[in-house]
């Protein structure tokens, strides 16, 4: 088929098609999305049916680059500032010194069973020490499955801030390959510049867009995301100019504009959530296109090792070393934590820039990368909910947020729906509700209570690992309700 603009469009209309039936199956029976979306780029590939020839990985990693953009600027939109909070802490102790745990062990293990050099062994562990939050919460969705607690924003959290990272390590190692009289020590001073510019530019060019938003007045309302995407991209490309994460600062940028006040506020975030999924679906496709499965095959062995390793030894040892001193995470909770270490979109992206730097063994580092992301989404994403419910920390959906009271938390009301786990330690044991030494703003609406749900009244008693759901009226009452459980807000 000679490829002509329209043959282009008929094709990629034809896949987007695909795809989007296939993630209707995913929400349907379980399966992780982006497996599927990577099997319609495999089947439209030069080695599938297809037959499309795609073996450019520059493309691929600027497609990579913008939808990765698109999707952290609509992540971080979508992050309610009052709901990472009490996580913050832990989620950046995750994010940062999780990450470099993981890629050290990791790279150590990929060194010996590859024969690499350690590294080039740290260079694949970098590449795949960052975890994907889509697959995670689409399942968890599906399966009608909620979190106890923080949980669900920590996983959140955790997965839209570890990307820079990740980014972080992969260029550094990748210079380190190539250039191997480097000192890493030189390496220290390059991450803390990129990560304070990144947070800097994150946070100013947040500020800039809401005042932009606010005050240019657009007679036409369609151009205001246009207008976003523009704002957005500039962040991007200026702090990465200046030798800042440029993935840091969008995420943070998207955190600071979707927790202000500005005009078209909820049709901006509609906007960006759809092309978020269409950049992940664009980003998938192409990912898939670029993988060749006669390289895939003699790498097998070793990658079900490494991805082994990664899943049962690497995260576990990052999350419980990370979280040692939680006192709010049980055992249960950081197991499962552990387990929702899912490799997804990025490490595949990240993988293609050893291949452009032209570094020895680009090629086995990127098939053994993506039969990792792949074999993590099976084997973790397949199993959330059956994991959340085995370790007791999942909800039923109908405690969670929802219709009707979920509409008007979102229409801007100044109420806040808490949950709260209640310890054996908690003062609160033992006494009724109406001892209890609530702010007059707030109810308890329900308590889960050994998979029972129970309706409760002023005389009902709090019973050591009560889940509570709790009404209240504004958010500053959230540091008076976890004082009157005798619980620390983080």
């Amino acid at each position: 088929m000679t490829l002509t603009a329209e043959n282009i469009l008929l094709l990629g209309s034809i896949l987007l098609f695909a795809s989007i039936i296939a993630s209707k199956t995913s929400f349907k029976f379980g399966i992780p999305t982006l497996i599927l979306f990577l099997i319609v780029g495999m089947l439209a590939g030069s080695e599938g049916p297809g037959k499309i020839y795609f073996d450019d990985p520059k493309i691929a990693q600027f497609m990579g680059v913008v939808a990765l953009t698109f999707i952290l600027f609509s992540g971080g939109l979508d992050t309610k500032l009052e709901s990472i909070k009490p996580v913050l802490k832990n989620g950046l102790v995750l994010s940062t010194i999780g990450v470099l745990v993981t890629a050290v062990t990791v790279g150590v293990f990929t060194a010996y069973v590859l024969n690499f050099s350690i590294i080039e062994g740290m260079l694949l562990g970098a590449i795949v020490s960052s975890t994907d939050a889509a697959a995670v919460f689409s399942i968890l969705r599906t399966r009608n499955v909620g979190l106890k607690g923080n949980l669900r924003p920590l996983l959140e959290f955790e997965s839209g801030s570890n990307d820079p990272m990740a980014y972080f390590l992969t260029i550094s190692f990748i210079e380190l390959v190539i250039h191997p009289e480097t000192s890493i020590a030189l390496m220290i001073p390059k991450f803390v510049k990129g990560m304070v510019l990144g947070a800097i530019c994150g946070y100013g060019g947040g500020r800039l867009m809401v005042y932009v938003i606010n005050r240019i007045n657009l007679d036409v309302a369609g151009l205001y995301p246009v207008l976003t995407i523009s704002l957005m991209f500039f962040i991007f490309s200026f702090t990465d100019a200046i030798g800042g994460n440029g993935f840091l600062a969008i995420y943070g940028a998207g955190i600071i504009l979707g927790n202000a006040n500005i005009i078209h506020k909820k049709s901006l975030i509609k906007f960006f959530d759809g092309i978020a999924w269409l950049m992940q679906i664009v980003m998938f496709l192409a990912l898939g296109m670029l993988v060749y499965p006669s390289k895939i095959t003699p790498i097998i062995g070793e990658g079900i090792l490494i991805s082994l390793f990664l899943i049962v030894v690497a995260r576990p040892l990052a999350v419980f070393l990370m979280l040692i001193r939680s006192k709010d995470l049980n055992f249960r909770k950081k197991l499962f934590i552990s387990w929702v270490g899912l490799r997804g979109a990025a490490p595949i992206v990240f993988a293609t820039y050893p291949l452009i730097a032209g570094v020895h063994y680009a090629d086995v580092i990127f098939n053994l990368v993506f039969f990792i992301s792949v074999t993590s989404v099976v084997l973790q994403g397949s199993t959330l909910s059956l994991m959340a419910k085995w370790l007791h920390v999942g909800v039923p959906e109908k405690v969670k947020r929802k219709f009707p009271l979920d509409l008007e938390l979102k229409d801007g009301s100044k109420s806040e729906l808490i949950e709260l786990d209640i310890p054996e330690a908690s003062v609160a044991v033992g006494k009724q509700i109406v001892q209890l030494k609530l702010p007059k703003s707030s109810l308890i609406v329900l308590i889960h209570r050994q998979d029972k749900y129970v309706t409760p009244s002023g005389e009902t008693e709090v019973q050591a690992n009560d889940h509570l759901l709790i009404l209240a009226d504004n958010k500053e009452a959230r540091a008076k309700i976890y004082d009157s459980f005798g619980l620390q807000l983080e």
